[in-house]
């Protein structure tokens, strides 16, 4: 997986180099896998030309969605506890970029995209870049992907104005889910399930695009 060599003019090492300066991050197995993973090979070449692909700020993919910003990415990801085997049910694909940081750590992943050029688009540039295990679904956020169910994490790469109760039924006992929530004012939360219980803790405030069904408009 992955392939980045450990060289100075590295752009994913210097980027990674930017989240310990600059924030402080200090999750070494995230950070590893996010120096692993070719950013700009999961930014389609409008987006490339456009802005840096390893800049830390949010990067357009085409047809209104963006790749998160690098901080976001290493947050929401170290926030779910991602262990070797663990099963990962990501909504909102995207690119294909954050599925990827999933695998890497060891993450047996499911993606659902609604929008049907971006899950062609990341199923291409997945196999690509030596994450063809990872599986993309085209469909609906909101019924989550109950095939593969129960998920050990679900992170939610959109905001919906309150999580669906759908996605809290497909989380395994002892499972988080890590997600943006709000419309115009998100905050991250974080969820975990211990029998009945949901409990929840709330993080930093973000901007997303706001989690919408399948077939309809953003």
């Amino acid at each position: 997986m992955g392939g980045q060599t450990e060289t100075g003019d590295d752009p994913c090492a210097l980027m990674v180099a930017i989240l310990r300066s600059r924030y402080g991050f200090a999750d070494e197995p995230v950070l590893e896998a996010m120096r692993r993973v070719r950013r700009d090979r999961f930014i389609p070449e409008s987006g490339r030309l456009s802005a840096d692909p390893f800049g830390d700020y949010p990067v357009q993919i085409g047809w209104g969605q963006t790749v998160s910003q690098p901080f976001i990415v290493a947050c929401m990801t170290s926030w779910l506890l991602v262990r070797p085997g663990m099963r990962v049910l990501e909504i909102g694909t995207g690119s294909g970029y954050q599925a990827a940081i999933l695998a890497e750590l060891g993450a047996e992943v499911h993606t659902v995209e609604r929008i049907p050029e971006l899950a062609d688009w990341a199923r291409r540039v997945l196999v690509a870049e030596g994450y063809a295990r990872v599986s993309v679904h085209l469909g609906d956020g909101y019924g989550g992907w109950p095939a593969a169910a129960p998920y050990e994490g679900i992170l939610l790469a959109c905001a919906p104005l309150s999580v669906p109760d759908t996605l809290f039924a497909q989380l395994a006992e002892g499972g988080r889910l890590v997600a943006p929530v709000g419309s115009e004012v998100q905050q991250l939360i974080r969820v975990r399930r211990c029998g009945s219980f949901l409990g929840e803790e709330r993080g930093i405030g973000v901007r997303f695009v706001p989690m919408v069904p399948a077939g309809r408009p953003a």
